[in-house]
């Protein structure tokens, strides 16, 4: 009894706020995507501004050249919209890319935000 207590006296305060994640991988050869980079980017841009994108942005294995592959945290109400989202970008949509759909509890972590007001910076930390 004394493990359970612990583990709820440790996770009561945390955020348990669900996100929604977008494993993207492409079908076809990573140049193939360059066509179609510009529409992804507006796509992408689009969702952040309605604020469904929480973070986004290319994978790479450290072994050569970026390999065409994505991550993307999305805001959503549940499942269901947040694969409504990830099946509107133009590489699904051109059958460039598939993807994996997993939704994700953000428990612990942290996020600064750093504003400068001299020259109006801001810094993600």
């Amino acid at each position: 009894m004394f493990f359970a207590e612990r583990v709820a006296e440790l996770t009561r305060k945390m955020l348990r706020k669900k996100f929604y994640v977008v494993l993207s991988k492409p079908v076809v050869a990573p140049d193939k995507l360059q066509p179609f980079l510009s529409a992804h980017l507006e796509y992408m841009i689009g969702l952040e501004k309605r604020g469904h994108v929480f973070a986004s942005g290319p994978l790479a294995d450290g072994a050569g050249p970026p390999t065409g592959a994505g991550l993307t945290v999305l805001r959503a109400k549940d499942l269901n919209e947040a694969r409504a989202l990830a099946e509107g970008d133009p590489f699904f949509v051109n059958g460039l890319r598939t993807f994996e759909l997993k939704e994700w509890t953000v428990m612990e972590g942290t996020l600064g935000v750093r504003v400068n007001l001299s020259d109006q910076t801001v810094e993600v930390t």
